[in-house]
């Protein structure tokens, strides 16, 4: 057995802004699958006539269904505003600590007003 120290573990760490939003990018991602599989699911129904797609439409609109319309909506913003945020890492702008904190914290309060945005839409219209 060698006698090295242990790396420290995530316990010791004290969260970043940065190690968060990259987290929450992955775990959008992976919401983001997940909601394509009920669009599929909706586009599926509606193929298969409209008992089919009444079933579908009763989950949709349903209180759960809702929330889950508006997570994956709220999943989409952020995931969007989050990607360009790196397109602009990319280009080389944006990498001081200021920066990344101020960008950081406007990718989280945009897409919290663009799901707002949107699920005021969907409510009204």
């Amino acid at each position: 057995m060698s006698k090295r120290p242990l790396s420290p573990h995530l316990q010791i760490y004290r969260p970043q802004i940065t190690s968060v939003l990259s987290i929450m990018h992955r775990m959008t991602g992976v919401g983001l699958t997940l909601g394509l599989l009920l669009m599929a699911w909706g586009l599926w129904a509606l193929a298969h006539g409209p008992s089919t797609y009444q079933c579908f439409h009763d989950c949709a609109t349903s209180p759960l269904g809702k929330l889950v319309l508006i997570g994956f909506v709220w999943a989409l913003s952020y995931h969007i505003l989050n990607g360009v945020r790196h397109l602009f890492w990319d280009a080389g702008m944006g990498f001081k600590m200021e920066e990344v904190r101020a960008s950081g914290w406007a990718v989280v309060i945009f897409s919290f007003l663009m799901t707002a945005f949107f699920a005021c839409f969907y409510m009204f219209f």
